[in-house]
């Protein structure tokens, strides 16, 4: 079992940047994708962006690419979510998801066997 604790969401304003961490904790010798997803009310939960276990791959979304850049530090156990230029229609509630796969970097949310309990971005235009 994994446990994923989101954090660093709030409410910034349209242009701005804010930088999301998911903290891992449990069976983390364990090798896992690591990947943000969001959901903003009354919407499907969306891919944003996911990277593999060494960081050598990563997937974005386009709706935010060249915006966000996902990154990890393994010896912390945290992946970070740095967001730039974020915008209205980013608003969302951000989850951080873990599956135990080693290259590729899926994008759909049943791919993902781990979730934390989300961290909500508000962007005000």
């Amino acid at each position: 079992q994994v446990q994923l604790v989101e954090s660093g969401g709030g409410l910034v304003q349209a242009g701005g940047h804010l930088k999301l961490s998911c903290a891992a904790s449990g069976r983390t010798g364990s090798r896992y994708v690591m990947a943000w997803f969001r959901q903003a009310p009354g919407k499907e939960r969306e891919f944003v962006a996911g990277i593999s276990w060494s960081g050598a791959n990563t997937e974005y979304a386009n709706s935010v690419k060249d915006r966000f850049t996902i990154s990890r530090d393994n010896a912390l156990n945290i992946v970070y979510l740095q967001m730039n230029s974020l915008k209205p229609e980013d608003t969302a509630v951000y989850y951080c998801a873990a599956q135990h796969i080693l290259l590729v970097v899926p994008t759909r949310p049943y791919e993902y066997a781990y979730w934390g309990q989300g961290t909500k971005v508000t962007v005000s235009s």
